[in-house]
């Protein structure tokens, strides 16, 4: 997959996830989603290169850094807690679609449960069993 497949289809997943929201609070050259006001993924270019960054828990975040070379630690981010993934040979559109439920998963189980707009125990629970 190359990188503008990838943000194209990390954006599409992401604007199907219940709650989340498109904003440019960093300018035109980062697209950050949230799901009531936390970040969930964030997208931007790295030197010609773009990417999507997202929130992962860190013993995955560091077993997907160790056996895939497409992803490294979160770009501007916390390098526990975020990854960077770029296009390339390997990166399917159902593993983008993957981290980025994933990542949404994350944030919406930190957040109270009265704003909470999905299980996040239960939901995207299909993709996680495929794996």
């Amino acid at each position: 997959m190359n990188e503008s497949i990838l943000q194209k289809t990390a954006a599409d997943r992401a604007e199907e996830l219940p709650g989340a929201r498109l904003e440019h609070p960093f300018g035109p050259d980062w697209e950050v989603f949230k799901v009531r006001g936390k970040v969930f993924m964030l997208m931007t270019e790295i030197p010609g290169r773009p990417v999507v960054i997202l929130k992962a828990d860190p013993g995955e975040a560091l077993a997907l850094r160790e056996h895939n070379n497409h992803i490294t630690p979160g770009y501007h981010m916390n390098k526990k807690h975020w990854i960077t993934l770029e296009g390339g040979e390997g990166v399917t559109e159902e593993f983008v679609r993957e981290l980025v439920t994933d990542s949404y998963r994350l944030v919406v189980a930190h957040l109270r449960k009265a704003e909470q707009p999905v299980d996040p125990d239960t939901y995207g629970g299909a993709t996680r069993a495929a794996r």
